[in-house]
């Protein structure tokens, strides 16, 4: 069976609270001979995860700015998904979960809103 989307969730009943912890790991595009390039592809974020009783790894796109929240700041993740990487053994398979995510946001935060730029005239009564 191969899930080409990955296994989408509900996020209060699968990860509860989430609380900040650091940044993991940054991965970075491969160059055509196998090396590592200085273009980072994504980030992983440590994030204390209640529901699950563990820390868990949240890896997010590089085009959304690197995330510099204070340590234990309660945090939410954006649609995020959940797939599997397995690998062949001689008894099987091992296999790892990961989860990945659109974004990383402080919960109740106020999100930033861009002003429109266009401006109606007032009208006079």
């Amino acid at each position: 069976m191969r899930l080409a989307n990955g296994i989408f969730t509900d996020k209060e009943k699968t990860f509860g609270k989430l609380k900040f912890s650091a940044l993991r790991r940054e991965v970075f595009v491969q160059n055509e001979d196998g090396t590592a390039s200085t273009e980072v592809k994504e980030r992983t974020y440590d994030l204390k995860c209640k529901e699950q009783g563990c820390m868990i790894q949240v890896s997010i796109p590089a085009s959304v700015p690197l995330k510099e929240f204070e340590y234990n700041a309660e945090v939410e993740i954006i649609n995020p998904v959940a797939d599997t990487v397995a690998t062949a053994t001689y008894m099987g398979a091992d296999v790892d979960w990961y989860i990945k995510a659109e974004n990383i946001v402080l919960k109740n935060g106020k999100q930033s809103v861009q002003p429109n730029n266009q401006q109606t005239p007032n009208k006079e009564k």
